[in-house]
């Protein structure tokens, strides 16, 4: 039986020293920006999207070393989300990852500004790998180009804007779907896709893993507005409940928490099957998927 525990361990402390090293050169004299940016960066977190990036490349028969400017970038993309969704103006959050958010530990204008950093950091480091690898730097511009589309108004922040104009809205299941799948599930998706195309899949190993990405991108979403109800503020680090007080739209407020839960054993379950062709390379995606659901965090 594959142990996840300590694959993602020595994943996350490879990322995480990777991600220490960025800035660098503005060492000693670090300005508030850069401040802001190790500060959310260095909150902790669960580094599945680069995780997931790995993984699928190894899938594949690529190596870590292939893909880590592609989960150094995803990472950087999804801390920059979260500083952003924790802004008054948005979700208005004051504890991430069981610290103050961004705004509150420095202010709300170097917030916004190390948000926007980050998400430009993020597509210097991939143009950077295209630059240095011109062998492969095809391969990059599309993962440029996936990573995009995932992160803009095609994706995440498309996502983002749908899930605030729902407040307080009775929205249809196919429109939550839709939402979800913008807002979390298209960066998970290109996390995936990433790693599988820089990995050297093939057309058929790549579309199995998109799909499996898509799959567990709902997931996660339906896990966490889940946790949302069901979790402890300790436990996750952020507040519980907020969900219900904004009246968003979530699966257990459309469907009720059982059927939710049944929703995210399905997509579970559809994700497990798009990874039969892998055999034994994919365990570490399997356990992923299978984490995603019974996490408490």
């Amino acid at each position: 039986m594959f142990d996840l525990k300590p694959y993602l361990k020595a994943k996350q402390r490879t990322i995480n020293a990777a991600l220490k090293k960025l800035w660098d050169d503005r060492e000693p004299y670090p300005s508030p920006l850069v401040q802001a940016m190790r500060y959310s960066i260095g909150a902790g977190g669960k580094r599945l999207r680069p995780v997931l990036c790995i993984a699928a490349s190894e899938a594949t028969g690529g190596a870590e070393a292939d893909v880590m400017p592609a989960a150094l970038a995803l990472e950087l993309i999804h801390t920059y989300s979260l500083i952003h969704d924790d802004l008054p103006a948005m979700d208005d959050d004051d504890l991430r990852r069981g610290k103050p958010s961004c705004h509150k530990a420095f202010n709300e204008a170097t917030a916004i500004l190390a948000g926007d950093a980050l998400l430009t950091a993020a597509f210097e480091l991939l143009a950077a790998a295209g630059r240095q690898q011109p062998a492969d730097a095809s391969k990059w511009l599309e993962v440029i180009y996936l990573i995009s589309r995932a992160s803009g108004c095609s994706g995440m922040v498309e996502g983002q804007m749908m899930d605030l104009c729902s407040e307080g809205k009775m929205i249809t299941l196919e429109e939550l779907d839709c939402l979800q799948q913008l807002k979390t599930g298209a960066l998970i998706e290109a996390s995936v896709h990433a790693g599988a195309l820089l990995g050297g899949g093939s057309f058929q190993q790549i579309a199995a893993l998109s799909a499996y990405g898509r799959h567990i991108g709902l997931a996660f979403q339906v896990a966490d507005d889940i946790l949302n109800i069901e979790g402890s503020s300790e436990v996750l680090g952020k507040p519980v409940g907020s969900d219900r007080g904004r009246q968003k739209a979530t699966g257990p407020s459309l469907m009720g928490l059982e059927q939710a839960k049944a929703r995210a054993g399905e997509l579970l379950d559809s994700a497990l099957e798009q990874l039969e062709i892998f055999g034994k390379k994919a365990e570490p995606l399997a356990a992923v998927a299978r984490y995603i659901l019974e996490r408490n965090r």
